[in-house]
């Protein structure tokens, strides 16, 4: 990983609930092929917007308690967290505008 990063279960509540800074989750799984596409396209949107917004990437396979805890029944998921709250999410694999948008909500 380049200008995302990783988290789990148990430092979920600290680096995304607890966050100054919006967050994009994306709930996503090793086998899981669309969420490979969105990676690329999160490591440029994240490189892009610097410090404006934080993303990073769960596991659901490794960290399921946070998954069940937010719904997460399809990945890749991306939701979008500020103030400790989910304020939008999307399923599926999107276009590079449309993941954009969803992190403007947050802006």
């Amino acid at each position: 990983m380049g200008a995302t990063s990783a988290v789990t279960d148990a430092n979920f509540a600290s680096d995304v609930l607890q966050s100054d800074t919006p967050v994009l989750v994306d709930f996503w799984a090793e086998w899981c092929g669309p969420c490979r596409k969105v990676d690329m396209m999160l490591e440029e949107i994240a490189s892009e917007l610097g410090d404006k917004v934080r993303i990073v990437k769960l596991n659901i396979d490794e960290n399921p308690e946070t998954a069940r805890a937010y719904r997460v029944l399809s990945v890749p998921t991306l939701t979008m967290f500020k103030g400790g709250e989910p304020v939008q999410s999307v399923a599926g694999a999107r276009p590079k505008g449309d993941l954009i948008k969803l992190i403007e909500t947050a802006m």
